[in-house]
């Protein structure tokens, strides 16, 4: 064999593995893109370059392994049914196997029984309130003007559907109210202490904590069968049966999104107070979803200042675990579990806003159980 010839057969050699090796990169590097729909450059950089202590094989494999972890959607749909799981797995812990939840809330057999028991009595309530929208309509006002008729209504709505599910709370301290309410004879000026007198046959701006749509009928059956306004948010008047009882009743409606409704809500609410009418409001402006207390709004406190009405700090505990914002209705009965708290008036004489905000809402957290008190 002459060298011409051996050279010939060197390159002949030479091209075949160079064909070989790349005919061998394309097919792996092929394989892997159609296993794996991203690859990056790193992983064919990785193919084409193979390190000495693994095998092309292993790389395929590592790099199809690192293309998976890449691809974060796959497991988001996980996530989603996980978060679900434990929603339901929470609803039938706390209303039992036969609870089910829907895009409006929770329910199980004794929520569907409220539920069916509240819409019932509130037919009769709405058939009611419209008669007597009527009534003030052809009459222009001229009697009830404090709209005595339509609370006493909705009182009834409110004992009737709590006796019939058993969802009175345990009150305590309600003969501060009852005091509180009482009309000062002749005999009693005299005898009685002025510090008393002060504070008995007037008004008063009621105030509580609010986690729960329980807390409604809990604060007017606490507060009896007196004469109430409720300060709510005007959205309020958009729920069915309930809206009509709000504007029947000329409860007072804020807009928090107009300065100009909120100027009219305190003119309102202190009309009310100087006529003799209580207020209901829940300073915190909304539900708490975590239960905790949350920070207070001056409105109230500004509205009771300004009519030098004097507040009457309520507690509301254990509401959450009758009715939690999950629910549509109660998944059982209030009895034996929620608790309303009464606290001395708070008088607004002489105090700044700030002073008699600190010293309500104080006397609140008093009566509030661990788990419902603000994180310090």
């Amino acid at each position: 064999m002459n060298l011409s010839t051996a050279s010939s057969l060197l390159l002949l050699a030479t091209s075949y593995t160079e064909a070989f090796t790349t005919t061998f990169h394309k097919s792996t590097t092929s394989c892997v893109l159609r296993k794996r729909p991203v690859v990056t450059r790193f992983h064919i950089d990785t193919l084409a370059k193979p390190s000495r202590t693994s095998s092309p094989r292993f790389s395929s494999a590592a790099a199809a392994a690192a293309d998976a972890s890449a691809v974060p959607s796959i497991n988001e749909p996980t996530k989603t049914l996980t978060k679900q799981q434990k929603r339901i797995q929470q609803i039938k812990s706390e209303g039992g196997p036969l609870a089910f939840n829907t895009k409006y809330g929770a329910l199980n057999p004794f929520a569907i029984y409220y539920g069916l028991t509240a819409i019932g009595l509130g037919l009769v309530w709405f058939m009611a309130l419209t008669i007597m929208q009527l009534v003030y309509k052809v009459t222009g006002d001229r009697i009830d003007k404090r709209r005595r008729i339509p609370v006493f209504l909705s009182h009834v709505w409110g004992t009737l559907l709590m006796a019939l599910t058993g969802c009175f709370p345990k009150i305590e301290n309600r003969e501060i109210i009852r005091n509180f309410h009482k009309r000062v004879s002749f005999v009693a000026k005299i005898t009685i202490p002025l510090a008393f007198r002060l504070i008995s046959g007037r008004k008063a701006m009621f105030v509580s904590n609010h986690n729960s749509w329980m807390d409604i009928p809990f604060i007017g059956h606490t507060i009896g069968w007196h004469n109430y306004k409720f300060v709510a948010k005007k959205e309020l008047e958009k729920v069915p049966i309930l809206g009509k009882a709000i504007m029947v009743s000329k409860n007072v409606c804020v807009d928090r999104s107009d300065r100009k409704s909120q100027l009219m809500t305190l003119k309102q609410g202190m009309k009310w107070l100087d006529d003799g009418v209580n207020l209901c409001t829940f300073p915190e402006g909304t539900r708490s979803r975590t239960n905790r207390l949350m920070p207070f709004m001056g409105g109230a406190f500004k509205m009771a200042q300004k009519a030098g009405a004097p507040v009457v700090p309520i507690s509301i505990a254990g509401a959450s675990k009758v009715m939690p914002s999950h629910w549509m209705f109660p998944y059982r009965p209030a009895r034996n579990i929620c608790k309303v708290v009464v606290h001395e008036p708070v008088e607004s004489v002489d105090k700044t806003e700030e002073e008699l905000n600190e010293e309500v809402r104080g006397k609140i957290i008093e009566g509030l159980p661990e788990e419902q008190r603000p994180l310090q």
